[in-house]
């Protein structure tokens, strides 16, 4: 069962396989291709996990492991650093 704090461990794990760099929905699409048994077993949080993704993000951000891709905060996400941990 997965809890709003696997989504910080999987949005980093999305963005190292794909080069450190992802559009918002590209971070979406492998959350769900790869845990969509964990987030259908979730409750609430899979009704709520997509925003709760972006929070994640956000915090992600907060925490200097994320930082705004292309420089723009719609334009997606990238690590901020290489080998970053992406943990608190």
């Amino acid at each position: 069962m997965a809890e709003k704090r696997d989504l910080e461990t999987w949005i980093v794990q999305a963005l190292r396989e794909h080069g450190g760099e992802m559009a918002v929905v590209e971070v979406a699409r492998h959350v769900w291709s790869h845990h969509e048994d964990e987030l259908r077993e979730s409750g609430d949080l899979f009704y709520t996990w997509q925003y709760d993704l972006r929070w994640a993000a956000q915090n992600l951000r907060d925490d200097g492991v994320l930082a705004a891709k292309e420089g723009h905060r719609r334009g997606g996400w990238r690590l901020a650093h290489e080998g970053t941990s992406g943990m608190r």
